[in-house]
């Protein structure tokens, strides 16, 4: 897990995690999201991939630190890639004191949701536009 941010100032912005079962998948999914998010502010990202052992998989505590780590109080977005970080994610949300207040599965596509995710928590925007506009991204036509 590690975390990366756009260049700004911090102070209650979105935080974004992205979990994938691969540790090289989560970490530059964050790269390209965070790069191509600009200089809009500071966003906090992490990326949770691969299980406790480094091989793929996914870890329930790889995911609480790195959704703590990127709380700044405004609420944490966690993107998902496939289905049991999708049940990890949901399991820790359903324990109540795992993750951080207001951290949210948001259904999205975890590439174009995550550059989305960053981009608008970028601008400011609280936790729902945030989870909104990664969502948005199943929309995106590419034909």
């Amino acid at each position: 897990m590690s975390e990366r941010t756009t260049d700004g100032a911090a102070g209650g912005t979105v935080g974004v995690v992205l979990v994938s079962h691969s540790a090289p998948v989560a970490e530059s999914v964050a790269q390209l999201a965070v790069g191509l998010a600009g200089g809009g502010g500071t966003v906090p990202v992490a990326a949770a991939g691969g299980g406790p052992d480094g091989g793929l998989g996914t870890s329930a505590e790889l995911i609480t630190e790195a959704a703590r780590s990127v709380d700044r109080g405004a609420g944490v977005a966690i993107l998902v890639d496939l289905g049991s970080a999708v049940l990890t994610v949901k399991s820790l949300l359903a324990e109540g004191d795992e993750l951080p207040e207001g951290a949210r599965l948001v259904d999205a596509p975890f590439v174009e949701g995550a550059v989305a995710a960053v981009v608008t928590a970028s601008t400011g925007a609280d936790l729902d536009a945030v989870a909104a506009a990664a969502g948005e991204a199943y929309g995106y036509r590419k034909e």
